[in-house]
């Protein structure tokens, strides 16, 4: 076995190829088969991540060449520690999402027949992105996950939830063409479009300077960085909590990986000090504005929506604290942000979740409508609360660890101003947080209203929030994973 897994093929490409086949075979089965392939495609391709995981712990990092043909005429495929954490942090949150799918969508029946191929070429496009070595690469699946994501938060048909895909939509083909202007400007002056090469032959020349700044603009406008966030929050909440879930925590988290790749591993000898500290700038407004906006909304899952915003705003402050710090602090910092992007991950959809439910369960999506929760849905509350540990960084949740290590990166780099960003935006947590669970405990006037999910909609959240919990206590491996992966430049 260990022989096979060290010298037979790569089995990278069956990442993408299983979720296609999957999304093809749904469009052509009828309702009655759906679920079936569903199961059976979620199995194989956990197995097919595992296997992954164990070749990676035999191999190494490793390219996978497409057809034999070597760059820049090639396509290559790339596993490393970073992409494989993503890829096992894609496996397990899409598995449950697609769990509670089986059973929410009973009360959408219209949404069934679309939901389960979309799903599959949303986790198609995913695993392309965490998987691609070169810019075009990254092009088709920032294309295939945009669409594939503005027809799932179509799927209900209602008139906000087509609004919202429509400005969605929008959103991801102005970020999309600016990317794409970008790698032209990149291919016209390199002649090559590979990651790994181009780090080693990239120039800051005008031209190279123009398409970092329109691909850096188009990957903002995707992640929904503040100012450019506008469309999240009411895609977010417009959409089936499955759906939502699977947005927040990781689809929402491509451009930034791409924005990773770009600035600290092609091109870290660009990336300047005032650079660093606007894209910092950037993702603190978004901490303080998310935060503020959350605080101040009325409907439960918009409030969510905006905590979104919030806390993908933590994730900027990884170029401030990576560029010009040093190695102990860089080294800090780099473990710190994917830590916290692997925690917002799993915390944020177990909140999407958690919310959908109580919303299924009290009829209502208003705060107000929450009255007389506290009493009568524990589980789903539960659920709530666990993954909100982790979103105010307490300990021992994976937020605290992650928010811990940045603020050590901020104090050995002496910047002082970045703690006060992550220690306000705690306590802006805490405050939209408690606001919904001091809804939950006024006593309800009418409490045969409330309905009681089913038990795999309430464990479906409640295992996401206690793996964003557990986290932090077992946060070695991941740290190791993430490590493994710093980039020479960054450094």
């Amino acid at each position: 076995m260990l022989s096979w897994l060290t010298e037979g093929p790569s089995l990278l490409p069956w990442l993408v190829i299983l979720p296609l086949l999957w999304s093809i075979l749904s469009l052509t089965a009828g309702q009655r088969l759906q679920p079936l392939i569903a199961t059976t495609a979620v199995g194989l391709i956990l197995l097919a991540t595992l296997l992954v995981l164990l070749q990676w712990l035999q191999r190494g990092d490793h390219f996978y060449s497409l057809g034999d043909w070597a760059v820049p005429l090639g396509i290559r495929l790339r596993l490393d520690g970073l992409a494989l954490l993503l890829l096992l942090l894609t496996s397990g949150i899409t598995s449950v999402c697609t769990l509670h799918a089986g059973r929410y969508l009973q009360e959408y029946p219209r949404a069934k027949t679309y939901f389960w191929p979309l799903l599959a070429f949303c986790w198609a496009a995913m695993n392309v992105i965490w998987l691609s070595a070169d810019l075009f690469n990254l092009y088709v699946g920032l294309e295939l996950l945009g669409f594939s994501a503005v027809g799932l938060v179509a799927l209900t048909g209602e008139k906000k939830a087509l609004a919202a895909s429509l400005r969605y939509l929008y959103a991801a083909l102005l970020g999309s063409l600016a990317w794409l202007l970008g790698v032209a400007l990149i291919y016209g002056h390199q002649g090559q479009l590979d990651i790994s090469s181009l780090a080693l032959t990239f120039t800051d020349s005008i031209s190279g300077q123009a398409a970092l700044a329109l691909m850096t603009l188009g990957l903002l406008l995707k992640m929904a960085a503040f100012p450019l966030h506008s469309w999240l929050p009411p895609a977010h909440a417009s959409a089936l909590p499955p759906v939502s879930a699977l947005l927040s925590g990781l689809v929402a988290k491509a451009a930034f990986y791409i924005l990773v790749r770009l600035w600290l591993e092609m091109a870290p000898d660009n990336l300047t000090f005032s650079a660093a500290q606007l894209l910092g700038a950037l993702g603190a407004a978004a901490v303080f504005w998310g935060g503020w906006m959350a605080c101040r909304q009325q409907q439960l899952k918009m409030l969510v929506a905006y905590s979104t915003v919030a806390q993908l705003g933590y994730l900027l402050l990884l170029f401030p604290l990576t560029t010009g710090t040093g190695e102990e602090a860089t080294r800090l910092a780099w473990e710190g942000g994917w830590l916290q992007l692997t925690s917002h991950a799993l915390a944020k959809a177990a909140m999407f979740l958690a919310a959908g439910n109580l919303v299924l369960a009290m009829g209502r999506p208003d705060l107000p409508g929450l009255h007389g929760a506290g009493r009568y849905l524990p589980f789903s509350l539960l659920g709530f609360g666990l993954a909100g540990v982790s979103l105010m960084g307490l300990p021992p949740s994976g937020g605290f660890m992650a928010k811990w290590l940045l603020l050590q990166s901020a104090l050995l780099s002496g910047q002082w101003w970045w703690i006060l960003v992550l220690l306000s935006g705690s306590a802006l947590s805490a405050v939209y947080i408690f606001k919904v669970y001091q809804q939950c405990y006024v006593e309800s006037d009418n409490p045969d209203r409330f309905r009681q999910p089913a038990l795999v909609l309430d464990l479906s959240a409640l295992a996401l929030a206690l793996l964003a919990l557990a986290l932090g206590i077992l946060s070695a491996w991941p740290q190791w994973l993430i490590s493994t992966a710093l980039p020479g430049g960054a450094a």
